[in-house]
């Protein structure tokens, strides 16, 4: 840390904070998050290095970057683009809603396009993301969107495979989660979707339940009955032993709930809240739906977007560059690495919405995921993205580079609901007990404590930690 300076705390929790900073050299300002890890802290370690791990494949305009990630006195830094502000901040700015206005000022339509590509990327590489929600949609000064978050997100493996299912915030949690299903997949992360396009679009959450059985009801009071399947799912639930399915009378049906909204828009939003998670729609096929396409909005605001994250990436180069100069100046040695997080500053919810019910809306998780999961190689481009199997250490014991792919499709490990902080958006959240990752496939060597005074390099090339081989994903 001794190369950065503080600026504004950004959030903080039980497992950490966030803090907006300058590095002293280049002048770039980054969002550092800071754990408060001890060597008895084995779930904030694989927390942080699962993120890492994900991050670190994932590369796409609308995912956050990781730049730096590296250890000092016993704590564990993650080093992010700063990114300006949160989806919920605008929504605290804007209690009706953001403009579905179909000219050059709809910020619904745009926003919503650029969360799908994230997440189209994502599920095309058999990733889901499992906690999406307007705290970890991050935007830009220039309106780019950013997901983070991802120490929730795993690899799917194959057909049949069980996960946990208690993972999302109550609020946007689809009606598989909600009744214990434990073989879902992609399906979830759209469910989320739509919930969030019915928050943009009336500034109120759609389903803000207070209990899970609160959460099914308020869902059913809208959708109708549950499937087949969930209802027996929901049976034999030992956590509902005792518990009925709600009892719905007369519903209230999404037109209802949002008057307003266009029959495109409306559409669809029913074939993102489908209740089969088998025919609910992909990301594909939301992207494709009339409410993009019909005027040609997709094709001219691609050109637009691509435009302004052009001038973002040249920005981002000269600020590589001037760290580069920065470093070669410097002198000594051997230590931070980097990592990714980003972050605006935390948002207090105002009238009518509230963060208190947000906090309210996350519960602590006893399970997790099964035997283990590695993230296949990922190409975009000419670009390869290694595969982090294998740990490389130099002469100090520094991890200086990360091994070649290798494909391996098991069942991943995942985070629950509560954290204690929302480490990718800055926001509080309620305190929560954290279980370790089941992930298998990373071997840490025992290395040395020393943080870096050096400048940032601009990727993920040195990792000061203590981590033994226990330490699996």
């Amino acid at each position: 840390m001794d190369c950065y300076e503080k600026i504004s705390p950004i959030g903080e929790g039980t497992y950490g904070m966030v803090m907006k900073c300058r590095h002293k050299e280049s002048g770039l300002i980054v969002a550092i998050k800071k754990f408060k890890e001890s060597e008895d802290d084995l779930q904030i370690r694989k927390t942080a290095l699962r993120e890492v791990r994900m991050l670190k494949q994932l590369k796409h305009d609308n995912i956050v970057n990781l730049i730096e990630v590296f250890r000092r006195k016993g704590k564990l830094y993650l080093v992010f683009e700063h990114v300006d502000h949160t989806i919920l901040e605008d929504l605290d700015k804007n209690p009706y809603g953001l403009s579905d206005e179909r000219g050059p000022n709809g910020a619904v339509r745009k926003c919503m396009w650029q969360l799908l590509k994230a997440m189209d990327y994502l599920h095309s590489h058999h990733v889901i993301h499992r906690d999406i929600k307007p705290e970890n949609i991050l935007v830009s000064v220039h309106g780019v969107l950013k997901l983070c978050d991802f120490g929730f997100a795993r690899t799917l493996a194959g057909p049949g495979a069980k996960y946990t299912d208690y993972v999302a915030t109550r609020w946007y949690r689809s009606p598989e989660l909600l009744v214990g299903d434990t073989e879902y997949g992609k399906a979830v992360d759209v469910w989320a979707t739509g919930c969030i396009f019915a928050e943009i679009l009336t500034g109120q959450p759609l389903f803000p339940g207070d209990t899970d059985i609160d959460q099914l009801y308020r869902i059913m009071k809208c959708l109708g009955q549950l499937t087949k399947r969930h209802t027996e799912i929901f049976l034999k639930n030992p956590l509902f032993v005792g518990v009925r399915i709600p009892e719905i009378g007369k519903l209230t049906p999404l037109e209802y709930k949002l008057p307003k909204v266009a029959s495109d828009a409306m559409n669809w939003l029913h074939q993102s809240l489908i209740y089969d998670p088998d025919q609910r729609a992909t990301t594909k096929q939301l992207m494709a739906h009339p409410y993009f396409q019909q005027d040609g909005f997709a094709d001219r605001y691609e050109s637009e977007l691509r435009h302004v994250i052009d001038l973002e990436r040249e920005r981002e180069q000269s600020d590589r560059l001037k760290r580069r100069k920065t470093k070669a100046k410097e002198s000594g040695g051997g230590g931070g690495g980097t990592a990714a997080m980003a972050g605006g500053p935390g948002s207090q919810a105002g009238q009518p919405r509230s963060l208190a019910s947000r906090k309210e809306s996350r519960q602590p998780f006893d399970d997790l995921d099964g035997n283990g999961s590695s993230i296949p190689p990922i190409h975009q481009g000419t670009a390869k993205y290694s595969q982090m199997n294998q740990v490389n250490t130099g002469s100090n014991g520094t991890i200086n580079s990360i091994g070649d792919a290798r494909p391996n499709y098991g069942n991943g490990g995942g985070r629950g609901v509560n954290p204690a902080i929302d480490i990718a958006s800055g926001l509080m959240k309620q305190g929560g007990k954290k279980p370790p990752s089941q992930q298998q496939g990373i071997s840490f060597p025992k290395i040395n404590h020393g943080g870096s005074k050096n400048a940032p390099s601009g990727g993920l090339n040195s990792y000061n930690g203590n981590f033994s081989s226990e330490d699996n994903l």
